[in-house]
């Protein structure tokens, strides 16, 4: 996975993960929420039925109430007639047992009159009378049983209501059908659970979109990027190339200039000494001066061999370690220049890789060379520092300084401090220039295992 996706991912996934921790705990809350909803719905529902039932209950027993004190069974008849004729709504009637359990009066079902309902059970297995007949010997109330209902001849939940009435010895009761309540409340539920729906894909939707959001302003900032990274791989191959035809174009002055002029020298003296050693004495004597001569010319090639090698590649650097090799080279650029050069190490700098020693010591080389040839210093410090983070190179003069800036963008000057600017990012290091009117300042600074 290249860099860019691996953003793109880390961006993403993320957001997503937030958005579905969102939308569970939103689901939580909202059937949390639902259900507290419906339960107080169906209580505060329950609650208006039992006041009702009471009501209904209260008004059976004053219709009755004339016939209190009697208990001849004419009476008994006109007080069963009179109940049996009240009602309320489709399925709303009363019913009235003994309490062994007998049916005395049941207006919706008269055949089960005169039968002993004791042992009969509901759909769910609860023995209905027996249950009615303790609720009233406790002196009344309501109670839940299922019961066939008359309008739809099925079986359903039924919230019934039934006080005794100890003068007769009669239990009396009304009741009302729950499959309407539970209806409304599955329709309630219903309601919400669509409601939680609409919910979970408006947040589907927004994460979507959120996600899209991210991933086309990644690919935009991707675009930009790279097409920024490639204008500066141009300019960077651009400037490798420049540095690489500058420095053989050096090599091939070095070579031209110095050793080729005195290899030709060399050869001209070694055949013009050869043709005189086979001539008289004193021409023979001109010969061997010659060759010596001719030899001190060899020693100069040689050390113009190693001079040009040095610059290529300093072995100093390989056998005796930074530290060493900047000391050396400031030994010889002195030597070269006549200008004074002072430098210190401290502390350990023996850590870094093998390619940071390299570019820091080509820095120094760089910065050196452009001191002598526009800085007009005579005072020159080359400082390397050693702590436990890393390493720092400091190469400051007295010089007349310059402006940093505008020689950094200039297209046709600059480029050795390119290519130290170059060179320190290609391995992660620190570069610093200050410049003014009482000297420069190049700080280059590389971590420990860089």
């Amino acid at each position: 996975m290249k860099l860019r996706q691996k953003v793109l991912f880390l961006a993403i996934v993320p957001l997503v993960l937030a958005l579905c921790a969102i939308a569970l705990a939103v689901r939580h809350q909202s059937n949390l929420l639902a259900a507290q909803q419906k339960a107080a719905i169906e209580q505060a529902y329950l609650a208006s039925k039992e006041a009702e039932l009471k009501h209904y209950v209260t008004l059976a027993l004053h219709s009755v109430a004339h016939l209190s004190g009697r208990n001849d069974p004419a009476a008994l008849d006109e007080a069963k007639r009179i109940l049996s004729s009240l009602s309320f709504g489709d399925d709303g009637y009363f019913f009235v047992y003994d309490m062994q359990g007998n049916s005395l009066m049941h207006p919706r079902q008269p055949e089960l009159v005169g039968r002993n309902l004791l042992a009969m059970k509901d759909g769910a297995g609860n023995p209905t009378i027996l249950r009615l007949l303790a609720r009233a010997r406790a002196g009344g109330g309501l109670e839940r049983y299922y019961w066939v209902k008359p309008s739809t001849h099925r079986e359903v939940a039924k919230l019934g209501y039934v006080i005794p009435m100890k003068e007769w010895g009669w239990m009396l009761g009304t009741g009302i059908y729950l499959d309407d309540v539970e209806g409304a409340l599955a329709r309630i539920d219903a309601q919400q659970r669509g409601n939680i729906q609409n919910t979970m894909l408006w947040i589907a939707g927004i994460a979507i979109l959120s996600a899209l959001a991210v991933g086309v302003s990644g690919l935009a900032l991707n675009v930009s990027e790279s097409r920024v990274a490639d204008a500066k791989l141009k300019a960077l191959a651009q400037r490798v190339v420049e540095s690489q035809e500058e420095e053989r174009a050096r090599l091939s002055r070095d070579l031209h200039d110095g050793i080729s002029q005195w290899l030709v020298s060399i050869k001209l003296r070694i055949e013009a000494g050869i043709v005189r050693l086979t001539t008289t004495p004193p021409q023979t004597e001109k010969a061997v001066t010659m060759f010596e001569h001719t030899a001190e010319q060899l020693n100069k090639v040689l050390g113009e061999v190693r001079r040009i090698s040095h610059n290529l590649r300093p072995a100093v650097l390989d056998d005796i370690g930074l530290a060493a090799a900047l000391a050396h080279l400031a030994g010889e650029f002195q030597q070269t220049s006549g200008m004074p050069v002072q430098f210190t190490a401290t502390g350990r700098t023996d850590r870094l890789l093998d390619v940071a020693n390299t570019v820091l010591f080509r820095i120094a080389q760089e910065a050196l060379t452009n001191i002598e040839r526009h800085a007009h210093a005579s005072r020159i410090a080359l400082a390397l520092t050693g702590d436990a983070d890393g390493v720092t190179l400091a190469i400051s003069d007295d010089g007349v300084g310059f402006d940093a800036a505008g020689i950094a963008q200039h297209p046709q000057r600059g480029i050795g401090l390119r290519n130290m600017m170059e060179r320190m990012e290609s391995i992660g290091g620190r570069f610093e220039l200050t410049s003014g009117a009482d000297g420069t300042v190049v700080r280059a600074r590389v971590e420990n295992g860089k």
